[in-house]
């Protein structure tokens, strides 16, 4: 037998599911010779919008007689996949995982299958009860400071639309989809050329992923608030607000772009940091059946939920979308009492109504630098409690595009109903954002919409703030991931090194490889 990747499979749109048939039919392939058959990747091909076409890459297990297909430029023999490695455990100590986003958890899954029993410490609750507290806020506006959209188990990318798509190009990639389809994923997040899972399947994953970390002897502290350190020799104890203790020599510490009380802490008991920049802009909300138009043409009907994306450049500022969701809607994701935050959510089916999606402006440290590297924190709250006195009561900023492009204040909502669960506030922009991120918001939307058509149509919904798309500041590690505090790594979004979940998977995942790596062990 002989194992290929076939690649180059046009597929018109509605005839997806008879795959097999039309791969056989393109490569002269027999049905009954085929032993083996899975889909490498899927993309939609629509830059002609009277043909739009699947493009299709899939692995096959043939006899030895077509091994002539490897003459064609559109076959190529596969290359096994390179498993990984998990060595035994050597350090005396279990390993502390401070954080269980995505970082943390797929640190602590591949140390737990080393024999590591690690303990990992998650200020928030087991995701069962965070979805409650969640839905509790949404609700009623009541927040638990310490479980909520940012905080818990699963981390922030739980109440997200689940992307995982990376410009990151690791080696781990295809591992780590594999692992969330393992875990509970669709198996469409294996091929799908942007894959998501949404966070009705991630709230699963999350959940699974726990269970085997717990039964290869992990240990979870949930509720359970990191709050300090001590160096004592070659070894470190954290401290929990509880009065818990945790002695290791490996102190992995994965936080949410958000715990900035834990920032500031760790930035006092002396780990070096760095300034970063960071962006700050609005949410805005489409018709999804105006997108899947714009993206697809009259295939619309034929294909899952378009997105899209766009930058532009207003001076020395990038002004791009990000995050953008699919039949989502926009969430209230503050973390901290009497802020407004902003982002977006869609469970699988991509279903909603509206699309969303962030328009962000570059922020520079010239813009918020004035002699701290905690100065990218202040500078977020400023203007998270800036929307939030807005209207006093929980609702949002809000404005229309048509207005906004005018100088002018809608009054309400015209063909896109805003999907924010607290509510609109219409008023001016310029109360709770920067005078050049208003400018720049202002400049890039029709410059997005020729290159968009749609995008800045006068019924589209903007809702600010969103501040959170990455860290503001940076741990600063070395070659070996460790930070300025022997045994302390820093890992994931909130230290700096990632801007997504798949990024910060990897990242977490690298290091615990490197300190599990026997020429490691010290």
């Amino acid at each position: 037998m002989i194992h290929l990747k076939l690649s180059n499979i046009k597929i018109p749109v509605g005839n997806e599911k008879n795959i097999k048939n039309l791969v056989c039919k393109q490569f002269k392939i027999r049905t009954e010779d085929l032993n083996g058959f899975r889909i490498v990747r899927q993309s939609v091909d629509a830059r002609k919008k009277n043909n739009v076409l699947y493009n299709f890459q899939v692995e096959v297990t043939i006899p030895d007689q077509y091994r002539s297909l490897l003459k064609g430029s559109d076959a190529t023999e596969c290359v096994p996949a390179q498993e990984l490695s998990y060595p035994k455990w050597a350090h005396h100590l279990p390993p502390v995982v401070v954080g269980f986003g995505p970082a943390g958890m797929f640190a602590a899954l591949y140390l737990a299958r080393c024999g590591a029993h690690p303990v990992i410490i998650e200020r928030g609750e087991r995701i069962e009860e965070r979805q409650q507290s969640v839905q509790r806020f949404l609700q009623t506006k009541m927040l638990n400071p310490n479980s909520n959209v940012q905080f818990g188990e699963g981390g922030a990318g739980t109440f997200s639309d689940g992307k995982l798509n990376t410009n990151v190009n690791s080696e781990y990639n295809q591992f780590i989809l594999n692992e969330f389809y393992q875990h509970g994923a669709p198996e469409s997040v294996t091929y799908q050329q942007n894959p998501h899972v949404g966070t009705d399947y991630l709230s699963k994953v999350v959940k699974n992923i726990r269970m085997e970390i717990e039964s290869l002897g992990g240990e979870f502290h949930f509720n359970t608030l990191f709050d300090g350190f001590e160096k004592e020799g070659d070894k470190l104890v954290a401290h929990c607000q509880d009065g818990d203790t945790f002695t290791t020599s490996h102190l992995l510490i994965g936080l949410g772009h958000s715990a900035r009380d834990t920032i500031r802490m760790l930035h006092g008991k002396g780990l070096l940091m760095e300034a970063k920049a960071f962006s700050i802009g609005v949410r805005m909300e489409h018709l999804q059946r105006d997108i899947n138009r714009m993206q697809y043409g009259p295939a619309a009907n034929l294909l899952p939920p378009a997105s899209y994306k766009g930058v532009v450049h207003i001076g020395n500022r990038g002004v791009y979308t990000f995050c953008m969701c699919p039949g989502g809607t926009v969430m209230a994701s503050a973390s901290e009492e009497g802020t407004i935050v902003t982002n977006g959510m869609s469970e699988h089916k991509r279903d909603k109504a509206n699309a969303n999606s962030a328009l962000l402006v570059s922020v520079l440290p010239e813009d918020f630098l004035h002699g701290s590297v905690l100065d990218g924190i202040e500078y977020q709250e400023k203007y998270e409690r800036m929307a939030f006195r807005m209207a006093g009561d929980g609702r949002a900023p809000g404005n229309l595009v048509g207005e906004f492009l005018k100088g002018q204040i809608a009054t309400r909502h015209r063909k896109v109903v805003p999907s924010y669960p607290h509510g609109l506030y219409y008023g001016d922009f310029s109360r709770c954002l920067p005078d050049y991120a208003v400018h720049a918001l202002r400049e890039a939307l029709p410059q997005l919409d020729r290159r968009l058509p749609g995008i800045a149509n006068v019924d589209t919904v903007l809702t600010g703030v969103e501040t959170r798309s990455s860290s503001p500041v940076r741990i600063i590690r070395n070659e070996e991931r460790i930070s300025s505090v022997s045994g302390i790594y820093p890992i994931g979004e909130g230290a700096g090194y990632a801007g997504g979940i798949m990024s910060a998977t990897i990242d977490g995942l690298k290091t615990a490889i490197s300190i599990a790596t026997p020429q490691n062990v010290r």
